[in-house]
């Protein structure tokens, strides 16, 4: 709903009702995961998407026909020789796409992720779907729901966790820093740097950053809510800086923890914690050397890497190569 929220609100402020198909399970090679969602108003807008771009003209012709008094439906796309190129999946998997006019639910979730409040959406799929109620960490399973972020399909509900927006804190604002708060920006992330050192505490060598604090790393870390939206890169590439900032983010449970070094660096780091009385288990949550091998030569190249590997961890993946288009299951 990120995605296509600021349309929605454009749309329903000039009296344009708005439809929302939402992405609700996926089998073989579908082009877009689940929670994938595309916004369609009544004058014949769009924003998002459900497929990226093989199913959109049916889904619209749906979604006027929903808005025009049909009632929510979800619909079954897969693929045929007939209509493989028309409304169907060129590439050989199959969706689940809800089609449902927007409602008073869909507002109270606009709110909460403007407040930037953790909820998770629950939508029926089975008879009459549609959007039913939001849910706080209080309820029941939702914690951990917001923790995996990924949403679920079970007992005829669509349960899709909005987790508040994730954070990242890079300690040392060194060159790298420069480009990967730009292009962490560009993701989505809020970015906080920090360094102990003023010249490298200046706002104006990162003018994308939502905070820019001239303090000691571990003093920071120790009054942040550490949780599945925090991500954690060092760069300071001292010991005196290195050392009790990754103490202190290990006191939490931050999504992903990135130092930077070598290999040699990053052994006598672990040896220097291990004597200090850190548990080498909880060090081996630290990716170190960080980011994933690109071969990279540049601060800019280092920064994507880092960012890369953050991807990867967020969702749960190691980085290799995207998987093949797979075969369509069998009829």
């Amino acid at each position: 709903m990120r995605d296509v929220m600021t349309d929605v609100k454009a749309w329903l402020e000039r009296g344009d009702p708005v439809a929302l198909a939402t992405v609700i399970s996926t089998w073989g090679s579908a082009p877009r995961p689940a929670g994938s969602r595309m916004a369609i108003s009544q004058s014949g807008k769009i924003a998002g998407s459900v497929s990226g771009g093989c199913l959109e003209g049916e889904v619209f012709e749906q979604a006027q026909a929903i808005l025009k008094g049909k009632p929510a439906r979800l619909f079954h796309y897969g693929v045929s020789d007939d209509l493989a190129w028309t409304v169907g999946l060129s590439c050989g998997g199959e969706v689940d796409v809800l089609i449902e006019p927007l409602t008073d639910v869909h507002r109270d979730l606009i709110r909460a992720l403007e407040a930037e409040r953790p909820v998770v959406l629950t939508t029926a799929v089975g008879e009459e779907p549609g959007a039913r109620q939001l849910l706080t960490a209080a309820h029941g399973d939702v914690a951990e729901l917001l923790e995996q972020e990924n949403p679920v399909r079970r007992d005829g509900l669509f349960l899709e966790p909005f987790p508040r927006p994730p954070e990242l804190f890079i300690f040392g604002g060194s060159h790298v820093a420069i480009p990967l708060t730009r292009l962490a920006t560009a993701l989505g992330f809020r970015v906080t740097v920090v360094d102990a050192r003023s010249k490298f505490a200046d706002h104006q060598r990162f003018p994308e950053a939502r905070q820019v604090i001239h303090a000691w790393p571990d003093e920071v870390l120790k009054d942040l809510p550490m949780d599945g939206s925090t991500y954690v890169v060092i760069l300071t590439h001292d010991p005196k800086f290195d050392d009790p900032t990754i103490t202190a983010a290990l006191h939490g449970r931050p999504r992903y923890i990135g130092a930077i070094g070598s290999k040699k660096t990053h052994r006598e780091r672990v040896a220097r914690l291990t004597a200090a009385g850190v548990k080498p288990a909880a060090l081996e949550r630290v990716h170190a050397p960080i980011g994933l091998d690109l071969g990279a030569q540049t601060a800019e190249e280092t920064a994507l890497a880092i960012l890369s590997q953050m991807v990867a961890v967020r969702h749960g993946k190691t980085g290799g190569p995207m998987p093949g288009l797979a075969a369509a299951p069998a009829a």
